[in-house]
C-alpha cells in the first residue's frame, strides 16, 4: 500500500523530515513525500492556510489520479481536509485530526503546545469541530517560528520544552500534543524532560493511516 504525504507548505526539507518518521513509524506501509512547491514558506495562521488550499488540492488530486491507498496532510492545521476528503476515495487524514483522535480514544485530557500564537483560534476550532472539545485544556503558542524548527532545532527545543513544562504544571492534563508538523525535529527534547505522554502528530497519522487504509 502507498500512501503520500503532502506538505502543503514549499518547504521541502520539512517533507523530507516528515516522510523518514512516516517510515519508521510504520513501516509496513509505502510512503511518499510530495511538497506543494507553489504554498507559502510555512503555515502560519489562517492567511497562509487561505494561500496553500488552491496548490495543495491540485496535488490531492493528482494523488487520487495515481490510486494512492490514504493520504495525509502535512500540516498541524490540518488545511483543507475537509476539501480533500471529498477529492480522493482513499482515507485522508490530517496530521492535528489524527493526535486529537487518538488522545480522546485514550480518554486523555490534553494540552496542544504549537507555534506563533497566530495559528492557536486555527487550532482551537478544528478541536472544535471534530467534537472533541471536552478533551482539551490549552492551546499554547511557544512563540517559535515554524522554519527556526529547522534552522535553530537547539533554540526552537528549549523554547517548545519550556512551554510544555507549563502545560504540565498549570493545564491538568494527561498528555501534550505537538502542534506542528516541524516539531519532529524536537520531540526527544520535549519527551525527556516530561513525565506524560508528548504525542508526535507524524508518528500517530502514520500509524492510524496504516489502519485506515485496510479493509473491515
Amino acid at each position: 500500500m502507498t500512501a503520500v504525504i503532502i506538505n502543503p507548505n514549499s518547504t521541502g526539507s520539512m517533507t523530507d523530515a516528515m516522510l523518514a518518521v512516516a517510515r519508521q513509524a510504520a513501516p509496513g506501509m509505502q510512503f511518499e513525500g510530495w511538497t506543494s512547491s507553489k504554498g507559502p514558506p510555512s503555515i502560519q495562521g489562517p492567511a497562509d492556510g487561505v494561500a496553500a488550499t488552491p496548490p495543495f488540492l491540485d496535488l490531492v488530486r493528482k494523488a487520487a489520479d495515481q490510486g494512492a491507498d490514504g493520504i495525509i496532510v502535512g500540516c498541524f492545521d490540518d488545511t483543507a481536509l475537509a476539501e480533500a476528503a471529498t477529492i480522493a476515495p482513499c482515507p485522508v487524514i490530517g496530521l492535528g485530526q489524527a493526535t486529537y483522535h487518538y488522545a480522546a480514544l485514550r480518554q486523555w485530557r490534553f494540552s496542544v503546545v504549537t507555534t506563533l500564537s497566530v495559528s492557536v483560534p486555527v487550532l482551537e476550532g478544528n478541536i472544535k469541530s471534530l467534537g472533541l472539545g471536552g478533551y482539551l485544556a490549552r492551546v499554547r503558542a511557544s512563540e517559535v517560528p515554524v522554519l527556526a524548527l529547522e534552522d535553530d532545532p537547539a533554540s526552537a527545543a528549549t523554547h517548545v520544552t519550556a512551554e510544555a513544562k507549563l502545560a504540565l504544571a498549570e493545564d491538568d492534563i494527561s498528555a501534550v500534543i505537538l502542534g506542528c508538523a516541524g516539531m519532529v525535529q524536537v520531540v526527544n527534547a520535549v519527551r525527556s524532560a516530561l513525565t506524560i505522554p508528548v504525542i508526535d502528530p507524524v508518528v500517530c497519522a502514520a500509524r492510524s493511516l496504516t489502519w485506515l487504509s485496510q479493509d473491515l
